[in-house]
């Protein structure tokens, strides 16, 4: 019965079936409209999240002072990266804002263009929210403030900030996702319940 229903909505051009897409698919399980709320959302409350913890950790760190959290393993130290991602490219900061507008264009339109996918709306809602909080530091500032050092004695990984932190985890669900398609399948169609 289920098969006939799909049958008589594709011939008629509704329903999922009737875009070319096929079950099984993830073009198929992404049908609907994006989340835009919870994509929103989540894009401000990183952006919110960074820009406050760089305004609380700027008002007791002057450049290049740190602290330690973690004995010498996680410190807070005021950073400012002039340059992109690892701190790349130093002096670069006009050129960076410049791609990074680019960026968050993209992202929203890959967004609105993703259906009803609760995975995607999590990855991209984690891109624009970091892509943002650096633009926005770019903007204001003319570089990116880096906060968070952690690693073992000279053993040091990049500084970042929840900006970073965020892509970096977006960039996972992304690689997650290129390996296991099959989680973005199953995520939407738990999302539509």
């Amino acid at each position: 019965m289920t098969e006939v229903g799909a049958t008589s909505a594709s011939s008629a051009g509704t329903g999922p079936a009737s875009s070319g897409a096929t079950a099984g698919h993830p073009a198929a399980e992404a049908r609907g409209r994006p989340m835009w709320l919870a994509f929103l959302g989540l894009a401000a409350a990183i952006l919110a999240t960074d820009q406050l913890t760089k305004a609380w950790l700027t008002s007791f760190l002057t450049p290049g002072e740190s602290v330690r959290v973690v004995g010498d393993y996680v410190r807070l130290v005021h950073g400012q990266n002039a340059g992109g991602l690892f701190g790349l490219f130093q002096g670069q900061a006009l050129p960076f804002a410049l791609v990074s507008f680019v960026v968050v264009a993209l992202i929203v339109g890959y967004h609105a263009r993703s259906g009803r996918n609760p995975y995607l709306t999590l990855t991209l809602g984690l891109l624009l929210g970091g892509a943002l909080g650096n633009l926005l530091d770019r903007l204001r500032l003319g570089y990116v403030v880096d906060f968070v050092d952690a690693g073992i004695g000279s053993l040091r990984w990049y500084t970042f900030n929840v900006a970073d932190a965020a892509i970096s985890f977006a960039i996972l669900l992304l690689l997650a996702v290129s390996i296991w398609p099959s989680l973005a399948r199953r995520v939407g169609a738990e999302g539509r319940g």
